[in-house]
């Protein structure tokens, strides 16, 4: 997608799952992507807990790994970027402590660069919630549900199958 290219970054490889899901499930027009983690080349980013070493600052720009992890996965499930109709939502996790109350900055990261990319499409409904703990020590977790546009159709001789 040439807006990425704009913004000057490029989509991660898709991450693999870390136990036993998929990554993404379609039912309709809508994609449930599993909990993406911020990952970057294989490794956790900022590994640890917001109000604990980790500051607002590093778990947005993990939260803004995690969304860039998620929409690769998107890509390679639905062939391109281009067939998303709308980011329907996003629910984030922040692993933080008791007295920790920033989650929904935290998760600015991923809203923001979603409406960067998108423009009006990419603006949705979400949660930031805080956690005790997340897998691999990570700061932030999210998933999202996208709306698709259907995938071109297939013609022959330039004519619509009837099938």
């Amino acid at each position: 997608m040439d807006r990425l290219a704009e913004l000057g970054l490029a989509l991660p490889a898709p991450p693999q799952p870390v136990a036993s899901y998929l990554p993404a499930v379609q039912s309709g027009r809508l994609l449930f992507v599993s909990g993406m983690l911020p990952f970057q080349q294989g490794v956790v980013l900022y590994p640890g807990r917001l109000g604990e070493g980790v500051t607002v600052e590093d778990g947005a720009a993990a939260a803004r790994q995690a969304v860039l992890n998620g929409l690769a996965v998107v890509a390679a499930t639905a062939g391109s970027l281009n067939r998303v109709a709308r980011v329907v939502r996003v629910n984030g996790y922040v692993a933080s402590t008791p007295d920790f109350h920033q989650q929904p900055a935290v998760m600015n990261g991923a809203s923001d660069l979603l409406a960067a990319v998108f423009g009006p499409r990419g603006r949705h409904s979400r949660m930031a919630v805080g956690v005790a703990a997340l897998p691999l020590n990570a700061p932030v977790e999210l998933d999202m549900i996208v709306e698709m546009h259907p995938p071109p159709s297939r013609t022959r001789s330039g004519l619509r199958s009837r099938r």
